[in-house]
Order: C-alpha cells, then structure tokens, then sequence
C-alpha cells in the first residue's frame, strides 16, 4: 500500500536515487514509449477519454511501467495505491480493496498498481475479478513476463496488455542529457565512450541512470572515461535473459530459424548471445541435435553426425574451448542442404497410427511358427526381396483396411553440390551489401 512517509512528503527529504529524481512528471516526458505516451499513443488517448480501464503494462526492466501507472493516477483523478507481488498475499489485496471501497464511497475511484503481477498464483489473481468487475478499483498490473503464459484467461479477458519497449539508444542519451541538467556537471566520458555507456544499459533506462551516478562518484577530478575505462570502473552489466522465461525461448526460436533459413551468420550471432547470456552450452548441444534431425534429415544425414560430435567434443574439452565445437556444428547445420521429409513423414505416420487403431497386417508378411497359423494364410506367397530384381519385391505391406499409403518424399541428394550452391550465394549476398 501507500507509503506513509510518501504521502507526507518526508521521503523527498532522504537521499534520493538520481533515476528517482529524474522520474517524469508528465507522460509526454516518458521517454522511449512515445507509441504510448506520444502525441496519438495509446495512453494519451485514454487520458483524454477520462477512462482507463484495467491494464497489464508489459516489458522489460526500466522501461517506465511503474512511473506511467502513477501519472495515470494522477490525470485521471484517481487514488493510487501500489503492491508489490512478491511481498503481498491475500491478507494485503484484502485490505487495500477495503480501502478502494471506502474511497469510492466518497466519490473517488482507486488505481491499483500491481508491480511483478506474474508472481502471483492463481487464486491470487481470481481474488481481482470481482473488484475489477464493479468498479471498486481499476488495475494496472505490470509484468516482466509473457501475459499469455504468466497471468490466466480470466484476468486478461478483463484487462488491456500495453506493451513497453527496451529504450533506443537515442532515448538513454535523452535520459543522460537530463540528468546532466540535473546535476548540473557533465558526464566524464569521451564521445565514443558516452555512446558504450548506452550500449551497456541493454535498454534500461533505470540502468543508465545507475551507471551514470557511479562514474560521478568514481571519477577524479577533471578525469575522463574512455571506452576502456569505461569498462573498468562499471564492469560489466548482464544482458536481459532468463533462462526459465521469455529470453531463453525467444533466442533459441531465433536461432533454430536462422538455422533453418541457412543463415550461418545469423545463426552464429544468436548462439554467441546465448552463450554470453549464460545459457548452458549442453543445452544448446541438445538443441543442434534436434535441428539436425527436424530441418536437414535426410537431405544431409551426416548432418546429425557432425551436431553429435560436437556435443559428444563440449562434454570432452569443457569451456570455453568445447564452444568452438558447438559454433562449427551451428555453421555446417546452417549451411546444409535442407528437408523436413523425414520430420514431416514421421507426423504423417503417427497419425495414422493413431487413427487406424489395431488393424491386422497382411498375413503374407507374418511368421507361422505353427501348423494352424499356416493353414490359417500366415507367411504365405511372401516373396522374399533379396531374391528379386534390385532387391525389391514390390509386394504390398499395408493393412487391408489402410490400403497403400506414401508418408516419405525423399529430398534431393547431392550434399557437396547443394554446399557449395549455398556458399556461393551468401558470398554474392555479402559482396553485394559490401560485407
């Protein structure tokens, strides 16, 4: 719930954090989310209708969520209250829709920020129905998370999902130029080293803002970072990944596709990103496993062989050394000739399966080890293909009820060939980019 010392105005008194202090004040001020808070962004519109509705704010850290949600507050007239998912159960949702009921009593609707909303379980989330549905408060909920799979059916049906983007590069410049104003002194960066500092916030405004306050405090007097130095008193800041959610299964979607569009460049960019993420390289082994077998198959059966030997190559060597391994695997699958026919074979044949039931086959392919199993028809007039022309009989193998089917369209063949055509083509696609 509400601060109380926040209400009072006392916390404005207390050291206060530089991205705290830059907070905007307007919503044209937010920058980054201008498709939300410009001139014809969604928000905007709501505001000048002077109904909001419910709403799931969706996106990454630092991107403005929670800042938005009390400006809304405050442009359409309406209390604000904040939880926090991960500190609340349903003890404290009860008594803040007390609270919202009382205020509406008196004339007043309440605006419910609910920061990290995905962490709530689902009888948490059902306990927001029925004051959503009469009024007594209008959510804003915000999420780190896919709403799809983080929040349920019921909830969603009733709230609008208002995607936040990770700020441009030009947008944290914007956010570094204020603060500048702020404190009145500039940054002790080189130009270039300015644009890295950017480049290491990954999009996060709030981050930038951090950075910026510790190269204040580590800096001498008159000293001026360089890219290097840089580098040296910030460290280094994590990418944006998860391996459980929305990062993991997004970048390795990238990289099965590249793979599958036989881009090797491409392809080797997102397995890097994975990597320098901190994904586990068996993981990404297993994956080169199952793009061998699902997008190349039989177009290039050496293919598996090689995505094998190098997971089998990871688990000798260990990192970093077992990596290289894995990235030659992501350049041959990349470049190999490619077919789903066994993958697509495979479905087609599973479904029949399931749809033909326990059907007999033909008994001239089945054994007859006794007396009445050949006198039944078991084993007879089988024709044994070695002993035919080319090895192939040509007889018919499918239940009577089934009839003949054809699930298998063998690819092309000619690997080598089928290589060396696709090099060429991205060799001439680089020299016409001029890469």
């Amino acid at each position: 719930m509400s601060d109380l010392f926040a209400a009072s105005g006392l916390d404005k008194s207390g050291p206060r954090p530089l991205a705290d202090r830059l907070r905007p004040t307007t919503l044209a001020e937010v920058a980054g989310q201008e498709h939300l808070t410009g001139h014809d962004g969604a928000l905007t519109r709501l505001v000048a209708s002077g109904s909001l509705g419910s709403l799931i704010f969706w996106g990454p850290p630092g991107t403005g969520k929670t800042t938005v949600a009390r400006l809304l507050a405050g442009q359409v007239d309406l209390g604000f209250e904040q939880i926090s998912a991960i500190f609340s159960g349903i003890a404290d949702l009860k008594k803040v829709f007390e609270l919202a009921r009382g205020r509406r009593f008196g004339g007043k609707g309440t605006l419910l920020f609910v920061d990290e909303i995905h962490r709530f379980n689902r009888a948490q989330l059902d306990a927001f129905l029925p004051v959503m549905e009469d009024g007594t408060i209008t959510l804003v909920g915000a999420t780190t998370e896919n709403p799809s799979f983080a929040l349920n059916a019921a909830l969603l049906s009733r709230a609008r999902v208002l995607t936040f983007k990770s700020l441009d590069e030009g947008s944290l410049l914007f956010l570094l130029g204020r603060a500048e104003l702020l404190e009145n002194r500039s940054l002790p960066l080189t130009p270039e080293a300015r644009l890295a500092l950017a480049r290491f916030a990954d999009g996060d405004g709030r981050a930038v803002l951090t950075l910026a306050e510790e190269l204040w405090r580590a800096a001498k007097p008159d000293e001026v970072f360089d890219e290097a130095g840089l580098a040296e008193v910030i460290q280094r800041r994590a990418p944006i990944y998860d391996k459980a959610q929305d990062g993991h299964y997004n970048l390795i979607s990238a990289l099965h596709k590249t793979i599958r569009g036989s881009d090797p460049d491409a392809a080797l960019y997102y397995f890097a990103r994975m990597l320098d993420a901190g994904e586990d390289p068996r993981f990404l082994a297993r994956r080169l496993v199952r793009m061998a077998v699902e997008d190349i198959g039989m177009a290039d059966p050496q293919a598996l062989l090689h995505a094998r030997a190098a997971a089998e190559t990871y688990e000798q060597l260990g990192s970093p050394e077992g990596e290289l391994a894995l990235a030659n695997a992501v350049i041959y699958l990349a470049t190999a000739p490619k077919s789903n026919a066994a993958y697509k074979a495979y479905g087609a044949a599973v479904r029949a399966a399931k749809q033909g039931g326990s059907l007999m086959p033909p008994k001239t392919i089945l054994n007859a080890p006794t007396k009445l199993m050949k006198e039944e028809g078991y084993g007879a007039d089988y024709s044994y293909d070695h002993d035919a022309p080319d090895a192939f009989s040509g007889q018919n193998y499918w239940p009577d009820a089934l009839g003949r089917q054809r699930f298998y369209d063998p690819p092309e063949r000619g690997f080598e060939r089928e290589i060396r055509k696709r090099l060429e083509y991205w060799e001439k696609l680089r020299r016409e980019r001029g890469m």
